[in-house]
């Protein structure tokens, strides 16, 4: 019995030892998950909505637990104020521009805070920094969007049903071309058509092609010296005289033009009757009168002659006539 009696504060030392110890690891587990006994800073991010975030649930960075929640408090009416302790080691990585947003730590897991982006030209953020902010979607939210998105997908499946009804009762352009074959083929000759005229644009556009390389060709050549169009255009001497003869071929053509006006102005004092030429040509009296007057002088002339016939039958001359032509001979 005295044995038994020295041995029980040893053993209940023993176990003292042994809680002291698993709550000495415990707390050292559990401090290291919450990264109590490392060194960290803070920075904050004002969101909208947490959406049911709370004190001590996680940080993440490209992936990474880097710290905890703080603290939350309300920012202004509405707006939360989170207070993030971020481990010291991750000073130089998170960057002034980057962002933050409330994620979920798995599908249904808790709420976390998630630390993104961030430009590495920007300086590091500091002590007590205000990071931005992006608006997640809720599950309310992803709930709404996917009842709309199934009451779009109930009104177009209704949709592909009555355009099914209709091509099945054969009533529209579409029903028609699945159910006749003379608008099947006169679609197919359309189409063969189409072909054809894309065909023929294939060929101009080669054509057009070709044309502009021998365009290029033939500029090119021009630009080259030696042929008479480059010698024109840079030959200052042969420019000159192109210059001069268009000078000259300018004045005459003003000497064409003076002249023209000449003959109009003679051709209309031809066709007035002030003038004697004038009253020729367009007085018919004058004309007439002119014409009888050269009948009168064809018909005197013609009785001159008999006359004179007439004197060199004559006894009295006739000997004078025949001295005047021994005298010719």
């Amino acid at each position: 019995m005295t044995a038994l009696k020295s041995n029980r504060p040893v053993v209940v030392g023993i176990f003292i030892l042994i809680g002291i110890a698993i709550l000495v690891v415990t707390i050292f587990t559990l401090g290291g998950q919450k990264k109590t006994f490392v060194h960290s800073f803070t920075i904050h991010a004002v969101f909208d909505d947490v959406g049911g975030l709370i004190k001590g649930n996680n940080v993440w960075f490209s992936g990474v637990k880097v710290g905890t929640v703080k603290d939350m408090q309300f920012y202004g009416n509405s707006r939360v104020d989170v207070t993030m302790s971020i481990e010291e080691t991750m000073h130089s990585h998170i960057r002034k521009n980057a962002k933050a947003r409330i994620g979920s730590d798995g599908l249904i897991g808790n709420r976390i805070v998630i630390i993104y982006d961030g430009d590495s030209t920007v300086s590091p953020v500091f002590k007590d920094d205000m990071l931005r902010v992006e608006k997640a979607l809720s599950t309310d939210d992803m709930m709404a969007t996917l009842q709309s998105n199934n009451q779009n997908l109930l009104q177009i499946t209704r949709d592909f049903k009555s355009i099914s009804k209709k091509i099945d009762s054969g009533k529209g352009l579409l029903s028609s071309l699945l159910n006749d074959p003379a608008m099947a083929n006169k679609l197919h000759n359309t189409i063969d058509d189409l072909q054809s005229t894309v065909s023929n644009f294939k060929t101009v556009s080669v054509h057009g092609k070709a044309v502009a390389t021998d365009l290029q060709h033939i500029s090119g050549n021009l630009n080259k010296p030696g042929n008479s169009v480059n010698d024109m255009v840079n030959d200052t001497v042969m420019y000159n005289n192109i210059k001069r003869t268009l000078s000259q071929l300018e004045q005459s053509a003003d000497a064409v033009s003076k002249f023209t006006i000449n003959l109009k102005t003679v051709s209309e004092r031809l066709n007035q009757d002030d003038n004697v030429v004038g009253v020729l040509l367009n007085d018919s009296m004058s004309a007439a009168s002119m014409k009888v007057t050269l009948k009168n002088l064809e018909s005197g002339s013609q009785k001159l002659d008999e006359d004179l016939r007439a004197l060199q039958d004559n006894f009295l001359l006739r000997g004078y006539f025949k001295k005047k032509e021994k005298a010719k001979q």
